[in-house]
């Protein structure tokens, strides 16, 4: 049986958080201590110091590891009240705002999208909805610390258990079918760019309508969640959403955020500019 130690274990959680910024604390010890161990003893390995070896020398053994630990369920319309209120609060504002742009531009970041059934339920939200499809420049960055999470993204083929949230008209209207497996469309994949990203080192890469990051700061300490909000209002069009997983909250951060209640999930908006006008007015 493969061996690892209390000291190899914090060894192995500090060169985590110090790299990812993920941080897996006493509420997480035992899940933790598990996953390590499994990992070692799937690897055939002695102890946990080979473990530590083998990631702090290649990048492939990390992210291995790293997917394992991160591992949760994930799915297509996960929270279906997000994507309500995606579809009859968000889009409709969105689309009055943007009436008269030309081209009407639709920039959305979901960061932490695993296997990217989020990014996909997200066009699909985006298709069924904005009318005049091809009037729209639609841009949908999807991003993850995991690089064979994103691999699965990139492919596009869900078995179809997986597939079960997505309605009859969706799979025919936006996937091929092969089997027991769907492959998502030139259509929705040509909306979606992936991109490997580290939150813990997030770089600014311009404004964003919307924000999806659902069950990712769950892993952060409260500073750097806090940190990481404070990017995300930052990086938001004056006006623009944020959403977040039921379990995470935006009050963190020392940056304002309106919000709202939709159904079972609460929505932020970074607000307007034209109200931070009227403030200023009335300050004056």
């Amino acid at each position: 049986m493969a061996h690892v130690s209390e000291h190899e274990l914090s060894e192995i959680r500090g060169l985590i958080e110090s790299r990812s910024g993920i941080l897996f604390d006493e509420s997480r010890e035992r899940f933790f201590t598990t996953r390590v161990r499994d990992h070692v003893h799937d690897l055939n390995l002695s102890h946990g110091t080979e473990l530590l070896r083998l990631i702090l020398n290649s990048n492939v053994e990390y992210d291995s590891l790293l997917q394992r630990l991160l591992t949760q369920e994930t799915s297509f319309f996960r929270y279906p009240a997000v994507y309500d209120a995606l579809e009859k609060k968000v889009l409709p504002e969105l689309q009055t705002r943007k009436f008269w742009e030309n081209p009407r531009s639709l920039r959305i970041w979901s960061a932490g999208c695993a296997t990217g059934e989020e990014p996909y339920s997200i066009a699909m939200t985006l298709a069924d909805v904005l009318e005049s499809m091809e009037a729209w420049n639609i841009h949908i960055l999807a991003t993850d610390i995991s690089r064979s999470a994103l691999d699965h993204a990139e492919r596009g083929i869900y078995d179809s258990r997986r597939m079960e949230p997505v309605t009859q008209r969706q799979r025919e209207q936006y996937f091929s079918r092969a089997g027991d497996q769907y492959a998502v469309g030139s259509g929705l994949r040509n909306l979606v760019t992936f991109a490997p990203m580290n939150l813990a080192q997030v770089v600014y890469m311009g404004k964003f309508d919307c924000i999806f990051c659902m069950n990712v700061l769950i892993y952060f300490s409260e500073e750097r969640q806090a940190q990481l909000l404070r990017c995300f209002h930052e990086y938001l069009e004056p006006g623009g959403y944020l959403f977040l997983g039921h379990a995470e909250s935006a009050s963190r951060a020392d940056v304002k955020f309106d919000s709202y209640i939709h159904s079972d999930s609460c929505v932020y908006q970074k607000p307007p500019a034209i109200r931070r006008v009227e403030v200023a007015q009335e300050r004056a």
